[in-house]
């Protein structure tokens, strides 16, 4: 199985290798980068590729590493018993099974997507070392230990807001995400906008390039963010002249596509007023 780019995704040739690197050796691919770079998307991406059924795990604050395996309702259990239920007398009608388990029973290969794992405890990692290594668990309500039927291809996501364990970080093959340069950010958006005017993308990614490099910005707009403003200017039907600044008002057409906090916005405000008081 080789992952490769896909009709609505471009891969860098770097994430090709790190993909295909960790399905050929079997380890878990833990994917790096900043927020809006396409981490959630490349799972599903390696799926259709590859041709296999995605299973997802969506990590919480609240999360707790044995939800992705089981969890046994002891307290709806309790009431079938005051119930008299029949159901009360076998123990797996009261086990939940989590996304691991999911993946471990499916009858052919699967690619499992842990998402953000570093939104979690910081303990929540370590409770799956073994889990992930073994490719089994033991569930102790029933005494039965379920093992991988086949081993799924595990992608795990973070976002860099805490640090991960050096001894789940050595059983991970890592891959980090650097942010598209301008030719390969202009591939993504043809896939997505096939036919857009070369004028006006080549102002439009000018343009975002420029307010991403501006010094002091809290938050820089990432590759879904240059897809929805892209999508607001054809919507709109801008010009490519629209989109050039002066000194009276550095901030982008519909600029609340790109700068989400007002710290941001406030920040080229300044740099306007500076700019005109300077002339």
């Amino acid at each position: 199985m080789k992952f490769a780019s896909t009709a609505s995704y471009v891969a860098p040739p770097d994430l090709i290798v790190a993909v295909n690197a960790a399905v050929a050796l079997e380890r878990p691919l833990l994917v790096k980068g900043e927020p809006g770079t396409g981490k959630t998307e490349l799972a599903r991406q390696v799926a259709e590729s590859l041709g296999l059924p995605l299973v997802e795990w969506h990590v919480k604050s609240t999360t707790r590493a044995h939800q992705g395996l089981y969890e046994y309702d002891a307290v709806s259990r309790l009431r079938d018993s005051q119930l008299g239920d029949e159901r009360v007398h076998d123990v797996r009608n009261y086990i939940r099974r989590g996304k691991l388990w999911q993946a471990f029973e499916a009858e052919g290969k699967v690619v499992l997507l842990i998402d953000e794992i570093d939104k979690a405890d910081i303990e929540f990692p370590n409770d799956l070392l073994q889990e992930l290594d073994r490719m089994e668990f033991h569930v102790y309500e029933t005494g039965e230990t379920v093992r991988a039927r086949h081993r799924p291809v595990v992608i795990i996501t973070s976002n860099n807001e805490k640090e991960l364990p050096d001894a789940f970080l050595r059983r991970c093959f890592f891959h980090y995400i650097r942010f598209p340069d301008p030719e390969v950010m202009k591939a993504i958006v043809e896939v997505h906008f096939p036919g857009i005017r070369d004028a006006l993308l080549t102002s439009a990614l000018t343009r975002f390039y420029e307010i991403r490099e501006t010094p002091g910005l809290k938050k820089k707009p990432s590759t879904s963010e240059v897809l929805d403003w892209l999508k607001l200017l054809l919507a709109e039907d801008l010009a490519p002249e629209d989109l050039r600044h002066d000194g009276r008002n550095l901030l982008p057409k519909l600029h609340g596509a790109l700068l989400k906090n007002e710290q941001d916005v406030h920040l080229f405000e300044r740099l306007a007023f500076a700019a005109r008081a300077g002339r």
